[in-house]
């Protein structure tokens, strides 16, 4: 899956949910995961599995922002990212 289609799915399953609660408030629950994963990583008996779940929560709520914000993340990421690599990085 790419990031559009995932952004995608996020936004087909919580756009209308997501849209009310507005971007202060979804900021501060994209916070709260930030602050999840934190912990998970600070934390030794943390499983593999645990970790990856809390990427996964960051990188939904960072859709989800976008989403209510009308921003693309796979264009933001290429034209940032991509377009911009010094000659011959790959």
């Amino acid at each position: 899956m790419d990031i559009r289609a995932f952004q995608q799915l996020i936004a087909d399953r919580y756009q209308q949910r997501d849209s009310a609660r507005g971007t202060p408030k979804t900021f501060m629950w994209f916070v709260e995961e930030v602050g999840e994963l934190a912990t998970a990583l600070a934390d030794e008996k943390t499983t593999l599995k645990e970790k990856e779940e809390e990427f996964a929560d960051i990188v939904a709520w960072l859709c989800t922002l976008a989403n209510i914000n009308d921003v693309d993340l796979e264009k933001a990421c290429i034209e940032k990212y991509q377009k911009n690599q010094p000659k011959g990085f790959k």
